[in-house]
Parts: C-alpha cells; sequence; structure tokens
C-alpha cells in the first residue's frame, strides 16, 4: 500500500478550506434529513468496525479527496481516512485513491456524499485533461466559465484546476466581461469601453466580446480593453484576428468548441479557449467505495 498523502488538496490550485466544511455539510442534510441514516442504525451494531478503499474504475484525474474527507470526519471524528494520491493525480483502473476506517454506520452514512462529490469533481478534472492534452502543443490554455452548477462554482473550478486547465472569473465581481447585449444597450463598442474603464480600478481587467472582425478592429480603434473574447469564429477567421490584435490584447476564443475541435482553434495562436462543457457536461468518474472486511 503506498504511503498516506497528508494534504491532498492540489498544491497548484485554488480552493478556500472553509468552502469544503460548508458544502459537505450542506450535502449532508441533505442526505440525512430529519431522522439520519435509518437503514444502517437499523441495521449496524453501534461500535461495528470497518475499512474500506475508494478505487479507480475508469482512468482519469482525482479530485475532491478532501471533500470526502470531510464527509466523514463531520458524521464522526473517529473515522480515519488516508489519501493515497493528492488531487491532480492521474490514475488507473484499481488504483486506490484511498482508504478510510473507523465506525461503520459512519462509514456508511457517508460514502454517497464522499462518492458524489469525488466522482463528479474528478470527472471535471479528467475532462479538462483531456483538453489540455489536445493543445498541449501549442501556448493555449484550456480555461472553464461560469456555466457551473450553483453553488459549486468554487469546487468545479478547483476540478478545472487540478486537470491542468485554467480559472475564467469567478463571478460578474471580479473581472469585466462586455458582451454583445451589453454593447447594444450601451450604445456600441467605444461608449461602453469608456463607460467600463472610468468606472472599475486599475486592478480590474476588462474583457469584450466580439464576432466579426470589423468589431474587432472597432475594439482596438478604441482602447480600453485589456482581453478580446473571440466569439464562434471558425479556425480560419480566429487566425486572422490573432493577426489583427498582433500581440495587443489577450485572445481568447470561445462559442461550441470540442474535443475534436480545440486543437484547430489552439492552433490559431489565441492565448485561451474557453468551454462551459468543461463544467456543464461532464460524466462522472466511476470511482467505487470497496469494503475490506
Amino acid at each position: 500500500m503506498s504511503a498516506t498523502i497528508m494534504t491532498p488538496l492540489a498544491p497548484h490550485a485554488f480552493l478556500n478550506p472553509l468552502l469544503i466544511e460548508e458544502a459537505v455539510r450542506r450535502a449532508l442534510d441533505e442526505d440525512l434529513g430529519r431522522a439520519g441514516d435509518i437503514t444502517s442504525i437499523a441495521t449496524i451494531p453501534a461500535g461495528t468496525p470497518a475499512r474500506a478503499a475508494f478505487v479507480a474504475r475508469k482512468p482519469g484525474v482525482v479530485a475532491g479527496l478532501p471533500l470526502a474527507d470531510a464527509a466523514f470526519r463531520l458524521l464522526d471524528p473517529a473515522v480515519r481516512f488516508a489519501a493515497k494520491v493528492a488531487d491532480g493525480a492521474r490514475v488507473a483502473p484499481g488504483d486506490v485513491l484511498a482508504t478510510v476506517e473507523g465506525p461503520a454506520r459512519a462509514v456508511l452514512s457517508g460514502e454517497r456524499v464522499a462518492l458524489n462529490f469525488l466522482g463528479h469533481l474528478a470527472g471535471i478534472a479528467s475532462a479538462t485533461s483531456a483538453y489540455a492534452d489536445r493543445i498541449r502543443h501549442t501556448k493555449a490554455k484550456i480555461t472553464c466559465t461560469r456555466k457551473t452548477t450553483p453553488g459549486l462554482r468554487a469546487l468545479e473550478k478547483y476540478a478545472v484546476k487540478c486537470g491542468g486547465g485554467s480559472n475564467h472569473r469567478y463571478g460578474l465581481d471580479d473581472a469585466v466581461l462586455i458582451k454583445d447585449n451589453h454593447i447594444a444597450v450601451a450604445g456600441g463598442v467605444r461608449a461602453v469601453l469608456a463607460r467600463a474603464r472610468a468606472a472599475v480600478g486599475h486592478l480590474v481587467r476588462i474583457e469584450i466580446e466580439v464576432d466579426t472582425l470589423d468589431q474587432l478592429a472597432e475594439v482596438l480603434s478604441a482602447g480600453g480593453a485589456d482581453v478580446v473574447l473571440l466569439d464562434n469564429m471558425p479556425p480560419a477567421v480566429l487566425r486572422q484576428a490573432v493577426e489583427l490584435v498582433a500581440g495587443k490584447l489577450v485572445t481568447e476564443a470561445s462559442g461550441g468548441i470540442n474535443l475534436d475541435t480545440v486543437a484547430a482553434v489552439a492552433e490559431t495562436g489565441v492565448d485561451f479557449i474557453s468551454s462551459g462543457a468543461l463544467t456543464h457536461s461532464v460524466t462522472t468518474l466511476d470511482i467505487g467505495l470497496d469494503i475490506e472486511m
């Protein structure tokens, strides 16, 4: 058996540790309801011990081990959780991710919450890793969006980092992203950029979305933007857009990008490629909890 990993959090990812306990408490409250785990209470004598292992059934990238740990710890501090890998690790079928040992009632009661978090977040990390692998030969980075599960955004963005991706803004309050509707309501590209730059602080980045080369030219002429979002442009047009920008702005491509098209998009020279699919359309990574009694 491999040695225990003392801190399973991915060292290169961002996650407020306080959010882990908050999210797990909500999930446990939802699952345990008013009376608790009546199945385990009725069938397992108090004090019965159990030992189990989290085992990967499919290959992928791990994310969510600290939440699995919390699922048991919050139910019974006597449960011992031992991670064998850290979040961000690539695993193969049969690999043991962690073991859990302690009162059987707590182990069984926390099982589903632990697996739900692990499977979902590892699914995101695995999907992100697949995209990142396809564009590794370019300078582009794959990044997530705000198309996340309500209440789980910080966790899902953490999983993206575990998979080798980059994080876009966390919410409406940490960066300006001017989209087509903002431009329409504000009265055009020049007006919206001027108002944005006058209103925000010097540390706040401003990104503006364009879907034609003419719009891009107007953005470059107006000034005030830091990043340009090139929306739904085919690779040939994206390449022209990158040449037009000529390094004056950070470039981001978006719109319907998938595993089959991401390499061609990256090869146009864009800096970032954003995909909502990283968080809203992923498949849960198959992980099981095997009792070893």
